[in-house]
Parts: structure tokens; C-alpha cells; sequence
């Protein structure tokens, strides 16, 4: 199956460019060496942005544990980088309870 409606996914700018790629974040700044070997920088965070994306359109999903909030989904996929350098990775995505769009929760290494 893929993500419910993945032509609208959502990837909010601050959760790539503060959290994902942030060397100053206390979690994110973890994950940010993890894309940093790929080649994804804070300066370019939209090319990570961009690549986010395109798993969500084009990688089958997982049906993930529902939350309070909304039905989450997996996607396990191979994201390569702008280095060439490529890696698996877990990508995380929530349908909000009266919201019919995914938006991105997290990615780590898988």
C-alpha cells in the first residue's frame, strides 16, 4: 500500500531545517550527523526536504500504531544523498485525526 493521499504530503520546513539537520538540536543534533554522511546540510535543508517527499510519493507504507492523534504510517526506504552516499532509513508520517493529508513526523536510520 501506499501513504493515503501522498500527493499532498506535508514536510513542515522547521522539522528538516531545526530538528533533522540542527548540529544544535538535543535530539535532532544526533540524526544530523546520520544526513550529514549523506551530504545533506542545514544550508540546503530543502534538498533533504525535497527527498522526503519523494519517498512519501513514490515508497509503499507500512500502517504504523495509531496515536491519540491520528493513524501514523512507515515508510522503510533508501535515501540517497547528495554525496552519492545512500542509506536505509525509517520515515515517519501521521494522518491527524480530521485531516485526510499526511504530514512528516520523523526519519532515523533503519
Amino acid at each position: 500500500m501506499f501513504l493515503p493521499n501522498a500527493d499532498q504530503a506535508v514536510v513542515e520546513d522547521a522539522k528538516v531545517r531545526d530538528y533533522l539537520l540542527s548540529p544544535a538540536h538535543p535530539i535532532g543534533r544526533f540524526k544530523s550527523v546520520f544526513f550529514a554522511a549523506l551530504g545533506f546540510s542545514y544550508d540546503d535543508w530543502t534538498i533533504l526536504r525535497d527527498a522526503l517527499v519523494e519517498l512519501a510519493h513514490s515508497q509503499e507504507a507500512t500502517r504504523g500504531q495509531p496515536s491519540p492523534f491520528g493513524q501514523k504510517f512507515e515508510i522503510r526506504a533508501i535515501l540517497r544523498g547528495p554525496s552519492g552516499r545512500q542509506a536505509a532509513v525509517l520515515t515517519v508520517w501521521m494522518i491527524s485525526i480530521g485531516r485526510d493529508f499526511p504530514h512528516f513526523v520523523t526519519a532515523f536510520p533503519d
